[in-house]
């Protein structure tokens, strides 16, 4: 039996565009995400986040449910563009659903934590050249600091961004994300603004004067391990490690970018004429803790091709894994939360996301026996509790998702919830997962 302490803060997580929908009420104005939806080919039987959940307007409903789990918090993230519909606006009636949102969780027991950017950059933002353009930043200190001036009172825990690698390497490079940009310099580009935008951030929330509020980063870290024990697999795997952790774990944590993977990115950056005087040192701003989302791992072995010479693939746990085809390795966690803390920082850590995609099957009793799910969950929070007997310092787990909900590319096609929706009548059933969670932040035990 594993146990955690009464301060360990058990949590669910969602983002805006995945469950808000109301997508053009009460001012709100398209992000990237809506006009990426509406291009054939980009997403999943042409599916879009126009409605989703419908939590903007079932918010009470949801709140509901997370007071019957009995989790501790409750992160979510804020629309930018129901915020700031246009350049320069703000629009107080968007502000309004995160103030009731947030006034019902207070009511409740649960603490909010706020997620300024989960992907969905507004159009006009875009249109204005969006992450590729420096002035990005500047937009996304103003709408920062509207946010931190408005919440505030309510809001101890805050992060500013959501995986940087995701909204710069799938979005400009791969382009399986909006705005589906391919691009693998226009990727570095964005990814190096998202990150200043950070810092510049964290700056602002400091000259606010929040003494007791957090604020931090997440970052999705997929640890890559050599497919053989060959140099080329090795040297392979580093570069893999390279572009999807250190690119962004270093500007973070060591005010650099990590030279072994400049040198391999040069001819794609241009000779990396973004990155300013000062930047680094802005990038680096002190944060108060460090948000980790975590899957799965990858397995990498060298490929000559004219990118960078590595290709991921599957592990040798085949038939372990998720709808997603990701392969289940809560030990892949460990080791990751451990590599954190020797080589990066102390800071406190709070793993920010970590669930699992299964072809859940509703019954006639509006049940969803997911065995599978709850296997997942159990093994990784084991994972964390041995790792804070070795000192680690992971102070909350937030479990993705509260909802199925709109899964971005693949549209409603894959589902993370511990709670079933009906996208049809929108109506919520408890998976047998959601009932273990709730046992399990109970007891604070796991057999």
């Amino acid at each position: 039996m594993v146990s955690f302490k009464k301060d360990f803060v058990f949590g669910v997580a969602t983002s805006s565009y995945q469950i808000e929908g109301a997508a053009a009420e009460d001012g709100r104005t398209p992000s990237i995400w809506d006009t990426f939806c509406r291009t054939p080919g980009n997403v999943y039987e042409g599916q879009t986040g126009d409605i989703a959940c419908d939590d903007y307007h079932r918010y009470r409903e949801d709140v509901g449910i997370l007071r019957g789990l009995g989790v501790d918090s409750y992160r979510f993230s804020i629309s930018w563009s129901r915020v700031f519909p246009a350049y320069g606006v703000y629009n107080p009636k968007g502000m309004e659903f995160y103030k009731n949102l947030i006034r019902e969780l207070k009511q409740n027991g649960i603490e909010p934590m706020v997620t300024l950017y989960h992907w969905d950059l507004p159009m006009w933002a875009y249109e204005r050249g969006g992450w590729l353009n420096r002035e990005s930043v500047t937009w996304f200190k103003e709408y920062a600091t509207k946010v931190f001036e408005e919440l505030n009172d309510s809001v101890k825990s805050w992060i500013t961004h959501n995986e940087p690698f995701c909204a710069s390497i799938l979005g400009y490079d791969l382009g399986i994300h909006a705005p589906g940009h391919k691009n693998l310099g226009e990727a570095l580009i964005a990814a190096h603004h998202i990150l200043l935008s950070h810092g510049v951030a964290v700056e602002a929330f400091r000259e606010c004067g929040l003494k007791d509020s957090k604020i931090g980063i997440t970052l999705n870290l997929t640890p890559s391990y050599p497919a053989s024990n060959s140099k080329e697999d090795v040297e392979a795997a580093s570069r893999s490690d390279g572009l999807s952790n250190r690119w962004f774990l270093d500007p973070v944590f060591r005010s650099s970018y990590p030279e072994d993977m400049k040198e391999a990115l040069g001819r794609f950056a241009g000779g990396f004429d973004f990155i300013k005087d000062g930047d680094l040192q802005t990038i680096s701003a002190r944060n108060d803790f460090l948000g980790v989302n975590y899957y799965t791992r990858v397995q990498t072995k060298f490929v000559q091709d004219s990118g960078l010479n590595y290709q991921d693939v599957q592990g040798n746990l085949k038939k372990n894994v998720t709808a997603m085809g990701w392969e289940i390795c809560p030990e892949a966690l460990y080791d990751l939360v451990l590599r954190l803390r020797r080589e990066y920082t102390r800071v406190p850590i709070y793993i920010t996301e970590n669930g699992a995609a299964f072809d859940d099957v509703l019954s006639q009793g509006k049940r969803v026996h997911d065995t599978e799910r709850i296997d997942y969950i159990k093994g990784h929070l084991r994972k964390i509790a041995g790792a804070n007997e070795q000192g680690a310092d992971v102070r909350g787990y937030y479990l993705w998702s509260l909802l199925d909900n709109f899964e971005w590319a693949y549209g409603y096609s894959k589902k993370f919830g511990i709670v079933h929706v009906d996208f049809e009548t929108q109506e919520r059933s408890l998976k047998d997962s959601a009932l273990w969670y709730r046992d399990t932040i109970s007891s604070r035990t796991i057999e």
